[in-house]
């Protein structure tokens, strides 16, 4: 064991390897944090990744600098999983670690050096650099790697430390370098308080022309007389008392009273007390059953339940016995917004065993949340798809809800993967298993289930043996042709809105799309208002009175004639959830109408507002995008409305029919979940179409059948693996250039029939970025010989230096 392999948080290809030194090498472990030198002028933390004896050619290793860990931080597991990840979606363990750390457990990029606590330095023995280190040190106490190169040439600071550090004269300052500090909270309480008890009467004597001082000394006293044990906080005591901080600072200084810290944590826990577990439906108790069976057997589940059938009930049931068992559980969610409810469901159930983790929390936060993980604090974990990476013990279930949600894949983070797929992973390095679960699974799970690569877990009924929604199909082209129409919806729907209404039930109305709408054209010249920065009309807020780019976020001022030929005549064109809540609020004067989109909710507790709203009943029609499909249980939701329900179908997506049963599905779910007379209206110009006539049937079976024989006709996943290559560039002709040089090669080495592009991505500029794809459509069989023979057409490319400026980013699965 002479050289470790560093991960870098840099995103470069590969580890790089680092001598051990050699009292280093019974201490170190892989999973540790080290400190070192790369390309002689920066110095960074790294992760031990592994070991070898192989030395290196061609170069000679550098010597590992500092050791930041006592032990290792990261389990062999979690290492196992990112190489998986690295290896699987093509990305380098270097954005994984970029990723996965929480900023406050990495050192900063400026690196602090001091002297030795009692230090007898040999200067006859220092070289001129290293006298000048020394003497700075001597000065400043504390100084950083970029300060040093005011005095010291870039090239000479690595040795130069290196130097200093194995004479043991100076070393890193750990405890400034790292980010993190623990929360801690001021509490009052007396010095001695026998003594004080003893001699009060004359203490208050002497303190007879300061009455303030008397009234906080004795309030202290009453305090500890009366809740003895219960520690006094001092922000709140002296809000409570109207104190000031004068007199308490006397009294300390009189050591008659003291000031102590305790540690806090930032995250709220639950203390209330616990809840014994609910009672399961003979149909929930069939499935838990089938899913310890598939367990026992080392098969993961795919838990496919109808909305409100009680899926969180068996999760709840599989956790239990997982916690019992002595492991640790991670509940992974798409969003953050059904987060706070979810865990307001198990909260009761595990107390202060319960945490959550996701990208809203504050560094230090998930710094906290990131620890108790590591010690076993933490029993149930409900996260977002970075909950993956926690440092946990003993994994030994994983519940992925709403497996089918594409946030679980988004593609604006790196490194882009799916955490369903990873959550599989993930269980399985742990010697865990992972229960997939939703009402409208993707139709690579369902795949997977059909062909007993996992087990396919079924709740057909909702809970309490409620009536699944009615759904009506309605042709909108005949209720326009026919005058039963108004604006966007049929007298139908509002119809049966104002009888909902009349019945104090609730109403939702799904339109997916933002804004007031999506472009205001010049009717005498046709300009319509582009995004500088993008190929996208920019849309219509009519809240906010402003033109906004959905992609790079540009704003501009809404047009008061056309830029181009100065007409005043500009109109709307396009329907936004906007206008949609702006016209079922003027049909209907008399309603609470509400709406629930990205641009409403971002102002802080919003959605817990609103939710609070809808709950009180005092929101009669809720108008919204997909957020209202996800996570809203209310008992007076008995009427859902899609009145532009085609708009969901006409996407360029391979996906986009499965995408249109799934929302449509999901929302359709909120609707009479406690009567059982829900009622979802679906008006639409094509009510032929095979989604919507097997979504009014209610038969899953047949939209799957529909679904994979599209997949199978076309040569798309689940039947083949998809990779997507983007190809990014300031300037477009070399973005064009570079696209073609790659799909030239890739010519070389893969069958004509796997590639599709190069070409102009839908958005053909996006960020100022001019934007080509080329899609390869690769056999399930000798995958991995094919993706490495896409790796080396990349790297082909990549050699080439005209083309490393070039963005090339890879989407596998996506």
């Amino acid at each position: 064991m002479n050289f470790a392999q560093i991960i870098l948080p840099l995103n470069l290809k590969g580890t790089f390897t680092y001598k051990i030194p050699a009292d280093f090498k019974d201490k170190i472990e892989v999973g540790m944090r080290v400190l070192v030198s790369f390309r002689g002028k920066k110095i960074y933390t790294g992760i031990v990744f592994q070991f070898h004896d192989e030395e290196p050619e061609g170069f000679l290793p550098k010597d590992i600098i500092s050791l930041l860990d006592d032990a290792a931080i990261m389990p062999q597991s979690q290492m196992q999983f990112w190489q998986w990840l690295s290896e699987y979606y093509l990305c380098n363990l270097g954005e994984i670690y970029r990723f996965s750390f929480p900023a406050s457990l990495k050192l900063e990029s400026e690196t602090y050096l001091k002297l030795k606590p009692n230090v007898s330095v040999a200067f006859e023995n220092l070289d001129v650099h290293e006298m000048h280190l020394i003497h700075a040190l001597e000065v400043r106490q504390l100084i950083n790697v970029t300060e040093i190169e005011a005095f010291i040439p870039k090239k000479e600071i690595v040795k130069t430390i290196k130097s200093l550090i194995d004479l043991q004269y100076i070393e890193i300052d750990e405890k400034i370098a790292e980010t993190y500090k623990a929360k801690e909270v001021a509490y009052l309480r007396l010095k001695n308080p026998a003594e004080i008890r003893a001699s009060l009467p004359e203490i208050l004597l002497s303190l007879k022309r300061s009455p303030r001082q008397q009234e906080l000394l004795l309030s202290i006293l009453e305090h500890e007389t009366e809740f003895a044990g219960i520690p006094l906080k001092k922000s709140q005591f002296l809000d409570q008392g109207n104190f000031g901080t004068a007199p308490l600072k006397t009294l300390i200084s009189k050591n008659w009273v003291e000031e102590y810290f305790m540690q806090k944590d930032r995250i709220e826990l639950y203390d209330g007390e616990t809840e014994s577990r609910e009672q399961l439906t003979p149909e929930q108790q069939i499935a838990t059953k089938e899913i310890e069976t598939a367990f026992a057997q080392n098969q993961n589940v795919l838990l496919h339940g109808v909305t409100s059938s009680g899926k969180t009930h068996v999760y709840l049931e599989i956790i239990e016995q997982t916690v019992s068992a002595g492991r640790t559980v991670l509940f992974l969610l798409p969003e953050i917004s059904l987060t706070k409810q979810i865990v307001q469901r198990l909260e009761k159930k595990y107390g202060r065993q319960l945490g959550f983790y996701h990208q809203k929390l504050s560094d230090f936060e998930r710094v906290e949340v990131w620890r108790k993980v590591r010690n076993g604090e933490i029993k149930v974990l409900v996260g977002t798809r970075n909950a993956l990476f926690l440092p946990y013990s003993d994994l030994g279930l994983i519940v992925v809800d709403e497996e089918h949600d594409s946030a679980y894949k988004p593609r604006e983070v790196s490194p882009f993967f799916n955490a369903r797929d990873a959550a599989l992973m993930l269980a399985n390095f742990y010697g865990g298993r992972a229960i997939l679960g939703s009402a409208t699974p993707s139709v690579e799970s369902y795949y997977l289930a059909l062909k007993n690569k996992i087990a396919h877990v079924k709740l057909k009924n909702r809970f309490g043996n409620i009536s699944l929604p009615v759904i009506q199909i309605i042709n909108f082209k005949e209720a326009q042709d026919s005058k039963k129409s108004v604006g966007n919806f049929s007298l139908g729907v509002t119809d049966e809105i104002k009888k909902q209404i009349d019945r104090h039930k609730q109403t939702m109305i799904l339109h997916n799309r933002r804004g007031y709408s999506n472009v205001i054209e010049c009717e005498s010249c046709g300009y319509v208002n582009y995004c500088s920065n993008c190929d996208v009309v920019m849309t219509f807020h009519k809240f906010s009175n402003e033109m906004k780019c959905h992609y790079c976020g540009q704003k501009a001022a809404k047009p008061k004639a056309c830029p181009r030929c100065n007409s005043a005549n500009l109109n709307l064109r396009g329907v936004g959830v906007e206008q949609i809540h702006e016209e079922i609020s003027r049909l209907l004067p008399d309603a609470e109408v509400d709406r629930m989109d990205v641009d409403s909710m971002r102002k802080k507790f919003a959605y817990e507002k609103l939710y609070e709203k809808i709950e009180e009943g005092e929101t009669d029609v809720l108008v919204g995008t997909q957020m209202i499909s996800k996570g809203l249980d209310f008992e007076n939701i008995e009427l859902v409305a899609i009145p532009k329900a085609d708009s969901l179908l006409y996407v360029q997506d391979f996906r986009a029919e499965e995408r249109a049963y799934q929302l449509i599905t999901q929302v359709s779910g909120r609707a009479g979940r406690v009567s059982g007379e829900g009622k979802v209206m679906i008006q639409t110009y094509n009510p032929e179409h095979p989604v919507f006539k097997l979504i009014a049937e209610h038969d899953s079976t047949e939209v799957y059948t529909h679904l994979l024989a599209e997949r199978q006709k076309f040569h798309y996943p689940p039947f083949v693996k998809l990779i997507m290559i983007e190809i990014k560039h300031r300037r477009e002709d070399k973005a064009d250039r570079c696209s073609q040089f790659l799909g030239s090669v890739l010519r070389k080495y893969l069958p004509e029939e796997c590639i599709l592009g190069p070409e102009k991505s839908p958005i053909a500029k996006l960020n100022l970025l001019y934007q080509y794809q080329i899609w390869l459509k690769l056999p399930r069989k000798n995958y991995a010989e094919y993706k490495s023979l896409v790796m080396k057409s990349l790297d082909e490319v990549e050699d080439i230096p005209a083309y490393k400026s070039v963005k090339k980013l890879i989407f596998v699965d996506f």
